[in-house]
């Protein structure tokens, strides 16, 4: 497939809720808008439905991602405090 017919990618936060009060924040995936979409109104009806649980929301949004410049800086800083003092 040629990049011209390639649709993007955009990172997505996914958090599930049931109503017991339980929640759990899945992994930042990187999906089209299409499987989003596919995802929304197919794949998870049917994975609620298998389960056989009442009363759960699914919240998408886009995903900020980290600057990774940002990153290193941080993890340089993080390791310039670590280092052991000089005796």
């Amino acid at each position: 497939m040629s990049l011209e017919t390639q649709e993007a990618e955009f990172p997505y936060s996914v958090r599930i809720e049931t109503a017991r009060g339980q929640s759990a924040d899945l992994p930042i995936v990187f999906l089209t808008r299409k499987q989003v979409e596919h995802f929304l109104q197919t794949d998870f009806n049917r994975l609620v439905q298998e389960a056989g649980v009442k009363g759960v929301r699914l919240r998408v949004e886009r995903a900020i991602t980290a600057d990774y410049e940002q990153v290193l800086r941080d993890i340089a800083a993080c390791l310039r405090t670590a280092k052991p003092k000089a005796a």
